[in-house]
């Protein structure tokens, strides 16, 4: 039966190519329309694998003018398709550059295969100087103003983010390149950039003729992405297949592709669906976590390693504007850092005196499964092939309330990161139990705050409620002071009192000296 179904666009970016083959193509002329008509200059702001490069190349070819790609969309009759103009298309996101003179030749090697697509001629060497000869003898020749299009205009900063002298010289060089982009705009007829963060000294973001961010602008919230009825109207077909795969009807079926796949969102109000994973998804004909294993950047990483507070990212987060502000590289703090690269997003907007505050939490099980998996490893070396086993153990540990179930399967976790790596501070130990808590399947909150004090952190499943109370000391011979330590907490702050039409339970735990202990209590008061 999927032989009859419209073939789907798996890793194909080119909307030519897409068109002409008749993937399956999601309408987003509408909004490219809103973009298009407008002289400006723009930017977007989304993580990878979400259909930047689509979007790019889309606007590419509606500048060249080929109307017979768009036929059947919105966009088609409203367009003018007898004005045609040059198009500057720089990709950043194919290759990886190791070094300034690496990026400089990629620069200056797409500028000469322009130059030769439109028939003109650069005498400049330097790709700044090059780049501006391009802009104006296309203006003259054509007598229409170029269009510049720039995709993934911040990958070889991230690409080497942990390398400080490579960085800051491809900075520097991007710098004065995208530079041209201000100096030239009476030349330009529109420019689009895409790119997963802001960063500072690039130049883009900073004085006069910096483009539009349309990152928050609600406005154009899905340009990116699909929507639910999007799903549901290009995909009805695939989802029919997939249900008859799981012995499920349609609305089984869309509860569990929305809990695995749905939940970005960039104004609160419309939520959608990772592209990639959608595909991926009716692809392989299973579910699975698609996008984290083609769609988390190194950089990302490398960067969450060694940040103890990463526990926080699990319960829902506020923050201001500054989530979408531009960054040194080096220095983005964790919540900017975890929004601007999808694994944080926005579920709601308060608004307090005309003030944003964004709401943010991690968007869906695929993301939140895969991230805690991967933090694990890099914070406590733990195997990522046997996370899995070791999460249903540790499961039915909690469910049958093992406290020494739980111990024995702790301490094999805790066993698997090296000696010379222990980190000798309560919050490294925080983060490693509270990532667990977390890969458990509960629904946890972090940090709780009472009238009387702050627990630890609240599980919930069906009628049970946990209250977990953790403890660290460096003497392990007190291991079992600090336990009853945890456990008289929760009683005499009387954390448990706002839970009492839950089944009730304490879980005490003690950390010292790279032992642990813990113990389950029933509520007995």
């Amino acid at each position: 039966m999927k032989s009859e179904l419209q073939e789907l666009p798996i890793s194909i970016q080119s909307f030519r190519k897409l068109r002409v083959n008749n993937y399956l193509y999601v309408d987003k002329t509408k909004e490219i329309f809103e973009l298009a008509k407008n002289e400006k200059s723009y930017f977007l702001s989304r993580p990878r694998r979400f259909g930047k490069s689509l979007l790019v190349s889309t606007f590419e070819n509606l500048f060249l003018g080929k109307k017979e790609l768009f036929n059947g969309l919105y966009i088609y009759d409203k367009w003018d398709w007898n004005e045609t103009y040059p198009v500057i298309r720089i990709d950043l996101g194919g290759g990886m550059l190791r070094s300034g003179n690496d990026l400089k030749e990629y620069l200056s090697n797409i500028l000469d295969e322009t130059a030769t697509k439109y028939a003109v001629n650069l005498k400049y060497k330097k790709i700044d100087s090059k780049f501006r000869e391009l802009i104006n003898k296309l203006q003259i020749k054509y007598e229409n103003n170029a269009v510049v299009l720039v995709d993934e205009y911040d990958k070889p900063i991230l690409d080497n983010v942990a390398y400080s002298d490579v960085r800051d010289d491809i900075k520097e060089i991007l710098h004065d390149f995208y530079q041209i982009l201000k100096s030239q705009d009476d030349n330009l007829r529109f420019v689009f950039l895409t790119g997963v963060s802001k960063f500072v000294g690039t130049s883009i973001f900073s004085g006069l003729n910096s483009p539009d961010d349309l990152t928050l602008n609600n406005k154009f919230s899905t340009i990116c992405g699909y929507t639910g009825e999007e799903l549901e109207y290009y995909f009805t077909d695939y989802i029919l297949v997939l249900g008859e795969r799981y012995d499920v009807d349609k609305e089984t079926i869309l509860e569990n592709i929305k809990l695995f796949y749905n939940g970005y969102s960039w104004d609160g109000k419309n939520f959608l669906y990772n592209p990639q994973s959608i595909l991926s998804l009716f692809n392989n004909m299973f579910f699975n976590n698609y996008w984290f294993k083609t769609g988390t950047p190194t950089f990302l990483l490398k960067l969450l390693k060694g940040k103890f507070a990463l526990n926080k990212v699990f319960s829902q987060v506020k923050a201001g504007f500054e989530i979408s502000d531009s960054y040194d590289p080096e220095t983005i703090p964790l919540v900017p850092l975890m929004f601007q690269s999808g694994y944080l997003t926005i579920k709601n907007i308060e608004t307090i005196d005309f003030e944003h505050n964004y709401v943010l939490n991690i968007p869906n099980k695929e993301v939140r499964d895969s991230l805690i998996k991967y933090l694990l490893n890099i914070v406590a070396d733990y195997p990522l092939n046997q996370v899995n086993d070791l999460r249903d153990r540790m499961r039915r540990n909690f469910l049958s309330r093992d406290s020494e179930g739980l111990n024995l399967n702790f301490r094999e976790m805790l066993a698997s990161r090296p000696y010379n790596l222990y980190n000798d501070n309560e919050a490294y130990f925080h983060s490693i139990f509270l990532l667990w808590l977390n890969l458990l399947g509960f629904k946890i909150e972090g940090e709780v705050v009472t009238n009387i004090g702050q627990m630890d952190a609240i599980l919930t499943v069906d009628d049970l409620a946990i209250i977990v109370e953790i403890k660290f000391g460096k003497d392990k011979d007190k291991i079992d002071d600090l336990l009853d330590k945890a456990l008289s907490q929760i009683v005499a702050n009387r954390y448990y009192e706002k839970y009492l039409n839950y089944d009730v339970v304490f879980l005490g735990v003690a950390f010292a000296d790279k032992e642990v202990k813990c113990e389950f209590k029933s509520l007995n008061v």
